[in-house]
Order: C-alpha cells, then structure tokens, then sequence
C-alpha cells in the first residue's frame, strides 16, 4: 500500500500547478498589444458596440473551445467538432420547421445528436484504443455526410423564434449586449469552477499528465475521458444554438472552419497540446484575441487573407512557447 501513497498525490495536485509565467501572460499580452495597435489606426475600435460585436462574433467559437479544451487536457484532440456543430445546427432547426415539435424539445434532439456524437468518439478512443486525431478526423466526415444528407444540402429558414432569442440584445450605457454572450461567459465561469474546484476536474488533469499513473490510484481513467468527449458533445450542441440564434436559419454549410478556429483559441490560449495543463480562461482570451484580430483588420480594410495569416503566426509561435515550456520544466 506504501508504495502507491506518492503516486496518489500527483495527479490530484496537477490542476493546482501554475501555468508558466509566459504561458499565462501570452494570451494577455497578444491582447493588449492587438487592441493597442487597432485602437490607435482606426477610431472605431474602442466603442462599445465594437466590443460587443466582437463577443457575439467569438461565441460560438468560444463554446466550441470550452470542449476542445476538455480534450486537449486529456492530450488528446476534436477534430469533429465544428461538423459536429453544424449537425446539432440542422437537427434542432430541421426538427421544429418540417415536424412542428416545440422549441425545447427541438434543442433537445439537437443536443442529443451532438452529445451522441461525443459518445462515438469517447467510445473508440477508450474501447478500441484509437488515437483521437484519426477517431474525430473519421467523425468530422461521417457528421458532414450526415448534414448534407439529412438536410438535403438545403438552408433551413422555418425558424421559431424561441431558437433566435439568444441573439437577441439588452441594453447597457447604450450598448446592446446579445444574450448569447451572457450564456458564454456562463459557460466558461462554470467550466472554469469545475475544472479547479472539483474531483471530475481535478482528475481530467490527471489524466492528461500521467495516464498510466492516474490509472494505478484507482482513478478510472477510461470513465473520465468518456465523460470529456460526451460533455465536449453537448457543448457543441450549445455552439450550435449560438449559431442558429446568430444567423436565424439551420445552415448545413456551418461547422466547416470552425474545428481549427476552436482549436486555435485553445493553443493561443496556453492550454499544452501534451495534455494535463491549462486554464478553459485562456481559451476565452484565445478566442477574444482571434476575434479581436479579424474585427480590427477588417476595419482597417485589409483582406481577409491577413486575418489566416496572422492566425497561422500566432499558432506556431503558441506551440512554439508550450514545448519551450515543457523542456525548461524538465530541467
């Protein structure tokens, strides 16, 4: 029994630790370096009605980070997620407008079908041992396949109201403020708590560190990652209620760039594509930061082109920081 006592403390201690000072600055810094520069070459920039265009503009990117930032802790990656999306896009708007079911019930068959798609890949990843990349690269296909047919490749327009009231606005000082970003914002403080003050989130860490180890003190690992793909699920599911609420129509053209754009927030945000470290708060400011990025070169009137450019920069350079992170840890 001895010998098993060390091990146990590792894995409950690993959430605790600290990012590194870089890794938990850098997100920080790319954004007040962004808004310095965007605030000074366009006057628009820094108004109220900016800011909040910007916040509605990352909320579905930034839910769909909060699951991808379930996984990448696990060390492993969703590559199914903004197909998974878009499914959950046109189930929810497809069921209300072709069998007349009411708003909720409709939601609910959209968050059902994300969250067993969420099932799938947690299955496979820890049933058959597949690595994730493959698994969620199979699924990414499988659920666009599944979108286009079940859809018909057809915009859905019959939307009831109660599926757009999340895009719907309050004022404050002036400023409307969509709900959608509230529910976010929710999101993220919730998922933040649970991943620093629970059991679950403590052992999603650990997971992540040291498998094997976790394993031994009688952590049921295989349990924890399929609860990480299911929730990563039903959050897709949310994403896509945003998305609906957003463009008022079940668009089975959605979902497309939104796996990469996700997992960008993630790794901008300083979460280790090793696993076992990072904070869901960093892929809020990840998302932000490439929100921030795209709204101020489009008011500078700079082609699209420079916003993947750009985003491709601060992608490597995340990467780049994390293994420089990881030797320095070992030393």
């Amino acid at each position: 029994m001895s010998t098993t006592a060390p091990a146990a403390a590792a894995p409950t201690a690993a959430p605790r630790h600290a990012l590194p000072p870089l890794g938990q600055m850098g997100p920080a810094i790319a954004l007040v370096l962004a808004c310095a520069i965007f605030g000074t070459t366009s006057e628009r920039f820094f108004s109220g009605a900016n800011f909040s265009l910007i916040l509605q503009q990352v909320a579905v990117v930034g839910v769909i980070a909060i699951g991808q930032t379930l996984i990448v802790l696990t060390a492993g990656i969703d590559l199914s997620c903004g197909m998974v999306m878009a499914l959950g896009n046109v189930v929810m708007t497809k069921v209300a407008a072709d069998h007349g079911l009411p708003a909720p019930l409709a939601i609910g068959c959209g968050l059902g079908a994300t969250a067993l798609f969420g099932l799938l890949n947690g299955l496979l990843v820890t049933r058959l041992r597949l690595p994730p990349f493959i698994v969620t690269l199979g699924t990414f296909n499988i659920a666009f396949a599944i979108t286009q047919l079940y859809s018909n490749a057809q915009t859905i327009t019959d939307v009831p109201p109660a599926m757009t009231w999340l895009g719907t606005t309050f004022s404050i000082g002036g400023t409307g403020i969509a709900y959608g970003t509230l529910l976010m914002l929710a999101l993220y403080l919730v998922t933040w708590y649970g991943l620093r003050e629970t059991a679950g989130g403590r052992h999603l860490y650990a997971v992540g560190n040291n498998p094997e180890a976790t394993r031994l003190v009688g952590i049921r690992t295989d349990r924890v990652l399929l609860a990480a793909y299911v929730l990563a699920g039903l959050l897709y599911g949310v994403a896509a209620l945003l998305s609906v609420a957003r463009t008022g129509v079940g668009d089975p053209n959605a979902g497309q760039t939104e796996n990469l754009d996700a997992i960008t927030a993630v790794v901008i945000g300083g979460t280790s594509l090793f696993g076992g470290r990072g904070s869901v708060l960093g892929s809020l400011a990840g998302a932000v930061v490439v929100g921030v990025l795209r709204n101020g070169l489009t008011l500078l009137g700079l082609p699209s082109i420079y916003q993947v450019l750009i985003t491709g920069v601060l992608v490597i350079l995340a990467v780049a920081i994390d293994q420089i992170s990881r030797k320095a840890g070992r030393r």
